[in-house]
């Protein structure tokens, strides 16, 4: 399996920007994509994940209300808007697949990931 997250850039404090993850076929249906980010002398944090299986969808407290995940299973692609963006939210953000019915917050959990896409939120 690979992803391929792109959709990042340079936006202002308030802006949006909406990210996509791209996967390869997938031999089953039985799994979870998530979205981490990653701020240079941080460790990576889980952002959201969302159940192939039936969209059920999970946020941390962080992004909760500002950010939706989401995903077009005939195009094999997650995508996550992001609204009201602030410089706090800057960072890497990868995406990242698990062989799992569940979604984990835990990076090592994951099985599969994507490279960074880089946000940057001026003030």
């Amino acid at each position: 399996v690979q992803l391929q997250a792109f959709g990042g850039g340079l936006v202002q404090t308030g802006g949006f920007l909406r990210l996509s993850c791209a996967e390869s076929e997938h031999t089953t249906s039985v799994y979870t994509v998530s979205w981490f980010r990653q701020a240079p002398g941080l460790e990576r944090e889980w952002i959201a994940g969302i159940r192939r299986s039936d969209a059920t969808t999970y946020y941390a407290d962080s992004v909760k209300g500002r950010f939706t995940i989401s995903r077009d299973n005939a195009k094999n692609s997650v995508y996550l808007q992001m609204d009201s963006l602030r410089p706090e939210d800057s960072g890497s953000y990868y995406c990242a697949l698990r062989n799992r019915a569940l979604v984990s917050e835990i990076p090592h959990e994951y099985d599969y990931w994507g490279q960074g896409t880089l946000v940057t939120v001026s003030s």
